[in-house]
């Protein structure tokens, strides 16, 4: 049976992957020039491990982790792929599948 909560709580950490790097590439690209920007990064990461503590009712660690680095890999490229308008080889981008297949399968219980 497939099971979205673990997805939902790996997709949330997920969510503050994206967000905080998507922040400091701004820096790196000079878009944003606060220098609140690194403290507020590293607030926002500052929950990812109440969320992970809190996911572990539903899952084990290791699915847990699997999961919320898949997604976080997804997200994160898409965001390159798409508003930073990155490019990925044909190797990278079959490598990028891969990963959206693994997701699914963790996500199924035996």
């Amino acid at each position: 049976m497939f099971s979205f909560i673990p997805i939902a709580f790996a997709s949330f950490m997920a969510l503050m992957d994206a967000l905080v790097m998507s922040w400091l590439k701004k820096v790196n690209l000079g878009v944003y020039t606060s220098a609140w920007i690194l403290p507020f990064a590293m607030l926002v990461y500052a929950f990812q491990p109440m969320v992970f503590l809190k996911s572990l009712q539903y899952e084990s660690m290791t699915i847990m982790n699997i999961l919320w680095d898949m997604i976080s890999d997804f997200s994160v490229t898409a965001m390159g792929l798409f508003y930073f308008r990155e490019k990925l080889t044909h190797l990278k981008l079959a490598g990028l599948v891969f990963a959206f297949i693994a997701i699914i399968l963790l996500s199924y219980e035996e």
